[in-house]
């Protein structure tokens, strides 16, 4: 790993409990506006820890300002309210593109020294966003959510439960374009069609996530965007396994970051890299770059260590060190597709310890469509340009030992830009299926044991 210092927050000393600024437990009052006081006293008096004891806490969002620790004491249950009042629609980014969202449940932008500690719990409340795909649950499951709300839409592979009509009501109207002036105001009604992310950290500097549970997101858990010094350590990022969109990390056109001692179990990507999406998002060329990452442990998850589909702007020089995966879908994970651009490069991967995993070990594929609209026809892709298309190159990956899997490596690229210069060392996997490539150029394979069972 190429040395780089990642700052720590610097926090002032004194304490502002939010119980003297009428916080009342037991989960019924709402304490919003007590949240909002203490971090407010802090903030005027230059900083500090607002101090969240044992007990059971339902608040709207909270805002975080420079200088401050939001800091959860063991037996801290912090539950976040799901209303139109404190959960207004705002133009934001997600899944790399300006989108309409919600207010997260805790955000801040343009922050600096800011820190989310102890050893309480944060619940997003996720169940009352989130929609339900019947073929993720069992019999029972579904049935206890139709008895909750009749809402359900269509699919050829099965039905979608909603948690609320308003949320029906958004799917039915659809999203409204981003550049209308009255986009908002179409919004509006449908507020929980717009499910934010439980941490929103925008353009801040020198953060720390250490110690604390963060659960049950209404859609992905963490996501820092453009944000420089981010440490996350010792803490456990967990959804439900049927979560949508419920990603554990997502470090977005970040520089400067060390993520460790974290255990992930979520419902889509737990640890992903992502940095902007097709054109738009590369207007802004700022790469994720300078990311440290070890020590680790993924249960469930779509990938446990993922770059894309989202990585236009680029991504380079991440080092992963030393991590378990333990029945993610997949182990290693790269992913694009044509119109996204950008350059995946000098990642380099050592000691990954993987097993029961229901599709590859490791996966590099330019064939990711997350929905029918980034589909391109054949019209488009004879007219492709040059910056369209991305490009993984320049990975080293070594002493990875996969016990397990559906298959053992799969690479697939593109005829306009073969996946090329990988290296894959020093590594065993049993699987049921052994290796295979396309369009892939200058793949290194060296001392490497695939079993097929």
């Amino acid at each position: 790993m190429d040395k780089f210092e990642v700052l720590l927050p610097e926090i002032p000393a004194k304490e502002f409990d939010i119980t003297e600024y009428g916080a009342v437990n037991g989960g019924k009052v709402s304490n919003t506006a007590a949240f909002a006081e203490a971090v407010q006293a802090a903030s005027k008096a230059g900083g500090g820890k607002v101090v969240i004891p044992p007990g059971i806490w339902l608040t709207g969002p909270i805002e975080l300002k420079s200088n401050i620790e939001l800091h959860a004491k063991r037996g801290a249950l912090v539950l976040f309210d799901k209303n139109a009042e404190e959960y207004p629609v705002f133009l934001s980014d997600y899944e790399g593109l300006p989108r309409i969202r919600t207010v997260s449940p805790i955000h801040a932008k343009e922050a600096e020294n800011i820190a989310i500690t102890g050893e309480g719990i944060f619940d997003g409340n996720g169940q009352l966003w989130r929609p339900l795909k019947e073929m993720k649950v069992t019999k029972k499951q579904w049935k206890e959510c139709l008895e909750k709300s009749p809402y359900v839409i269509g699919g050829k592979e099965s039905g979608i439960w909603l948690p609320s009509e308003s949320i029906y009501q958004g799917y039915q109207e659809g999203e409204p374009d981003v550049t209308d002036p009255d986009a908002l105001v179409k919004a509006a009604p449908y507020y929980d069609y717009y499910r934010p992310v439980m941490v929103s950290l925008v353009k801040c500097n020198r953060v720390l996530i250490e110690g604390v549970t963060l659960q049950n997101s209404a859609a992905w858990n963490v996501h820092p965007l453009f944000c420089t010094n981010i440490t996350i350590r010792k803490a456990v990022i967990r959804n439900p396994y049927y979560a949508q969109n419920g990603d554990g990390l997502d470090l977005e056109s970040c520089s400067k970051a060390h993520i460790h001692d974290v255990q992930f179990d979520v419902g889509d990507d737990a640890i992903c890299m992502k940095a902007g999406k097709n054109e738009v998002g590369r207007r802004i060329p700022v790469p994720t770059e300078d990311v440290y990452i070890h020590d680790c442990v993924v249960y469930h998850g779509h990938g446990g260590f993922v770059v894309g589909s989202e990585m236009s702007r680029g991504v380079r020089r991440v080092t992963v060190e030393n991590c378990t995966f333990v029945g993610t879908d997949c182990g290693l994970r790269f992913k694009s597709a044509i119109g996204r651009g950008g350059v995946v490069e000098d990642i380099h991967i050592d000691g990954i310890y993987m097993s029961d995993i229901p599709g590859e070990g490791i996966i590099f594929t330019m064939g990711y469509m997350l929905t029918s609209m980034d589909k391109i026809d054949e019209e488009e892709l004879a007219n492709i340009r040059k910056e369209d298309i991305p490009e993984f190159c320049n990975i080293q990956i070594k002493n990875v030992y996969c016990c397990r899997a559906k298959q053992a490596i799969k690479i697939e690229g593109l005829q306009q830009m073969p996946i090329h210069d990988i290296t894959i060392s020093d590594s065993y996997f049993l699987a049921q299926k052994g290796y295979t490539e396309s369009y892939a150029e200058n793949i290194h394979m060296e001392n490497v044991e695939i079993e097929e069972m």
